[in-house]
C-alpha cells in the first residue's frame, strides 16, 4: 500500500491512516477475534483504515461510498485474487476470475432470476414441508433437537433438489457431511497447499465420489422427480462448451452446494436465536397479514433482512488492487490487499439507528434504513454480488411461512459467541424443544 503520493502517480491522494501497531500487539496478546481488531480500526480511524497484519498494511473498508467504489463502480480495479475455499470449490464461479468467471456467471445467472427462479418453487416448498413434518413430530414428543442442524438439513435438501431434481436421501446426506467438515477446517489448515489438501484428503475424496455419481446420473438417468436441475444445465453446457469438463462441473456443483446451504443455514439459525431474545418480532411478523398474504411475506422477509444485517452471508470480502487508484481521497497502490467488511458497515451507528437492536421494521418502514447501496450489502454489490440472493431470500421466507406460525423453539442453551470463518456461525450447538 502506498503511504504517500509518488511521482507519476494518478493523483496526490492522502496517506491512509494506519492503526497504531501497539494496538495490534495488544489485540494479539488478548487473543481477540479478527473482527475485534477491525472494529478498533474503524472506531479510531474511520471507514477507510490501514492496519498491519503482515509486512505490508491492509486497507479495511467500511465507509459506504468506499464500499460502492470498490465493489460496484470500479470492480475492475479491485479484483478477487484467490478464494479462501478454493481447496474445496476449485474453479467454481465463486473462485473463478477474468473471462472464465464471466462465462460461468452468464450460464448460471438466468437460473436465479425471474423465470429461472420459478422452476425451483416446488422444490423449495417440498423441502420446507419435510422440515415442517419433522418439527411437528418434535412438538408431539417433546424431543430435544438442534436448531442449527435442522436449518442445515433444510438448506441442504433444498439445494440438492435444485441441483439434481431429487429430494435429499439419508445416504446422500451422510456423504455431504464432508462439505461442512472441510468448510469448518479451512481457517486452521496449513498454509502450504499440499499439506492443506492432505489434512482433508478423506473428506475431499468423499465429495469427489459423490459429485462423480451425481454427474453420471444427470447424464444417464435424465431429470429427477422434480424435473431437471442445475446439474443438468451444466452437463448440457458440456455438449457445446469444451471448457465444461467433468472437473469444472464438479467444481460448480460443490460451489453451489457450499454457497447454497452454508449461508442460508447460518442465517436461519441466527434468525431463531435473535427471535429467542426478541419474541415480539415474531408476533409482529405474524400479525402483519393473513397466511399467504403479501403483507405477511414482506414481514417475514424483513426478519431475514434484519438477521442478514447482523450476520451477513460473507462477513468480509477480500479484494486486491489491480492498479494504482485514489479511494475516498486516499492513495491506494497496486497490489494492496483491501478488505470490505459488511459486518461492520451494517453495525455502524453513523448509518443505522441503534444498530445493536434487532428491529425488522427497518426494512418495512420507509426512511428507517440508509438509502446508500453501500450501507447494506449482505450478498455483496456490483458484478460479483452473490448469484443466489433471490434464491436464499425465497427459501428462507418459505420455511418461515411453514414453521413460524406453528412452533417456537425454546433453547436449552445458546452459543456464547460467533465463529468468523467463511460465514459467521454460532460457535456451538443450539439445542431446543418446541412450544
Amino acid at each position: 500500500m502506498a503511504t504517500h503520493a509518488r511521482p507519476g502517480s494518478p493523483s496526490s491522494g492522502r496517506r491512509v491512516p494506519e492503526l497504531d501497531p501497539d494496538l495490534v500487539e495488544q489485540w494479539q496478546a488478548e487473543g481477540g477475534e479478527l473482527v475485534d481488531l477491525f472494529a478498533r480500526a474503524r472506531e479510531r480511524l474511520g471507514g477507510v483504515a490501514a492496519l498491519r497484519l503482515g509486512p505490508r498494511p491492509t486497507v479495511l473498508i467500511t465507509d459506504p461510498d468506499a464500499v460502492q467504489h470498490v465493489l460496484a463502480l470500479h470492480s475492475d480495479r479491485y479484483v478477487k485474487r484467490s478464494h479462501r475455499a478454493r481447496l474445496l470449490i476449485g474453479d467454481g464461479v465463486l473462485a473463478a476470475t477474468g473471462e472464465a468467471w464471466q462465462r460461468q456467471r452468464r450460464l448460471l445467472q438466468g437460473q436465479f432470476t425471474g423465470p429461472g427462479m420459478r422452476r425451483y418453487e416446488q422444490r423449495i416448498t417440498g423441502a420446507a414441508r419435510v422440515t415442517a413434518a419433522r418439527w411437528a413430530a418434535y412438538a408431539r414428543t417433546g424431543q430435544v433437537f438442534d436448531v442449527g442442524e435442522e436449518m442445515r438439513r433444510f438448506a441442504l435438501d433444498t439445494i440438492w433438489r435444485s441441483l439434481t431434481g431429487h429430494p435429499l436421501d439419508p445416504a446422500t446426506e451422510h456423504e455431504l457431511d464432508a462439505v461442512p467438515a472441510v468448510v469448518t477446517a479451512l481457517p486452521s489448515l496449513p498454509a502450504d497447499g499440499v499439506a492443506a489438501r492432505g489434512a482433508v484428503a478423506a473428506e475431499l475424496a468423499r465429495i469427489d465420489a459423490l459429485a462423480d455419481r451425481a454427474i453420471a446420473a444427470a447424464r444417464d438417468a435424465g431429470a429427477g422427480p422434480d424435473g431437471p436441475g442445475l446439474l443438468h444445465v451444466l452437463t448440457e453446457a458440456a455438449r457445446t462448451r469444451p471448457e465444461y469438463t467433468d472437473r469444472l462441473i464438479r467444481d460448480e456443483l460443490v460451489t453451489l452446494l457450499v454457497a447454497g446451504h452454508e449461508t442460508t443455514a447460518s442465517t436461519l439459525t441466527w434468525l431463531y436465536l435473535l427471535l429467542d431474545g426478541n419474541p415480539r418480532a415474531r408476533e409482529q411478523a405474524l400479525a402483519a397479514g393473513a397466511e399467504g398474504s403479501p403483507e405477511r411475506r414482506q414481514a417475514l422477509q424483513a426478519l431475514v433482512h434484519e438477521t442478514l444485517r447482523f450476520y451477513p452471508s460473507a462477513w468480509i470480502l477480500p479484494r486486491s488492487a489491480a492498479r494504482d487508484d485514489v479511494l475516498a481521497g486516499y492513495e491506494i497502490e497496486a497490489g494492496t490487499d483491501v478488505l470490505v467488511c459488511p459486518y461492520l458497515t451494517h453495525r455502524d451507528p453513523d448509518l443505522w439507528e441503534d444498530p445493536q437492536r434487532f428491529e425488522p421494521a427497518r426494512f418495512t418502514t420507509p426512511g428507517r434504513r440508509p438509502a446508500h447501496p453501500g450501507s447494506y450489502f449482505p450478498f455483496g454489490i456490483g458484478p460479483r454480488a452473490c448469484l443466489g440472493l433471490q434464491f436464499a431470500l425465497r427459501e428462507s421466507t418459505v420455511l418461515l411461512e411453514h414453521l413460524l406460525p406453528a412452533h417456537t423453539p425454546r433453547f436449552r442453551s445458546v452459543p456464547a459467541k460467533a465463529t468468523y470463518s467463511i460465514t459467521v456461525r454460532p460457535d456451538g450447538p443450539t439445542p431446543a424443544v418446541l412450544v
